[in-house]
């Protein structure tokens, strides 16, 4: 059965301090605003948020000499020495044009991002820098593949396992076994998402995509289906169908609902008999 180990995760987003709890929240909020610009498909903004948050960010003090020597660096480019805001903004955008290319593979009826719209969209919310087509292509040589295109590759291995596409599968199943699913609105479910990737201390959570996902679906459930109506036993089918434990999975689901509602609300939660 499996389990989640907050402090294993917490130790690993500590790591380094790099970029910032007040930055990174700057550059996510960016991604999520650029994204609603573009009307991405779900998927594609998902991907996108764990490429740049979760390969991205952390890899590039390695790229800048942040975490070592500043002789011998493997990227020498005027996007990222020195590194601004503007430039970071950039990147971000590149993670976008990037998941939609890995997307477009296995979703063969989807259209590819065009390079031109990335940028005529930063023309727009990117104040402080004017980016070419050009600038773009650097970006992705000198900030994502770094000299090797093995961060994209492994990426693409592993772009399935993301909190979105398990949530979309546990959602398809539960509408299918009960018409309470159909309740249950997966609008609120991408807000949740997107609320834990905005907020420093939930981020963690990212990194075990299939409680997470189990978790919002639960959450969601509180929030959109009425309580005179909460017939259906939704903890213990998730944790059938996840193989996690209850105990884990409502953990969570109280750290997501401390987030998205208010405290004095959550403090009456915990007063009725939480038999979901």
């Amino acid at each position: 059965m499996g389990t989640v180990d907050e402090g294993d995760a917490m130790q690993v987003a500590a790591a380094s301090g790099w970029p910032g709890s007040s930055r990174r929240s700057h550059l996510l909020q960016f991604l999520l605003h650029a994204s609603k610009r573009l009307d991405l498909r779900p998927i594609v903004k998902y991907s996108a948020l764990e490429f740049f948050d979760a390969r991205f960010l952390p890899a590039l003090p390695r790229k800048m000499g942040f975490c070592g020597a500043r002789s011998g660096r493997a990227v020498r480019s005027w996007l990222v020495e020195p590194l601004r805001d503007s430039n970071l903004q950039l990147f971000a955008l590149v993670a976008v044009w990037i998941a939609s290319k890995l997307i477009r593979y296995s979703i063969h009826e989807m259209r590819p991002l065009a390079v031109k719209s990335l940028k005529a969209l930063s023309d727009h919310v990117i104040a402080d820098q004017h980016f070419t087509c050009r600038d773009f292509a650097d970006a992705v040589r000198a900030g994502v593949h770094g000299g090797k295109a093995s961060v994209v590759l492994d990426y693409n291995i592993g772009c399935t396992n993301i909190a979105f596409i398990h949530l979309e599968e546990l959602l398809i199943q539960f509408r299918e076994i009960s018409k309470l699913g159909d309740l249950v609105n997966m609008d609120v479910c991408m807000e949740i998402l997107d609320i834990l990737y905005e907020t420093e201390d939930t981020s963690w959570l990212f990194n075990f995509a299939c409680p997470l996902a189990a978790s919002t679906l639960v959450t969601a459930y509180v929030i959109s289906v009425p309580k005179q109506k909460w017939e259906f036993p939704v903890l213990p089918w998730v944790q059938f169908t996840t193989s996690y434990a209850e105990e884990e999975i409502l953990k969570i689901v109280m750290t997501i609902l401390m987030h998205v509602i208010k405290p004095d609300e959550i403090k009456e939660k915990k007063k009725r008999d939480f038999s979901i």
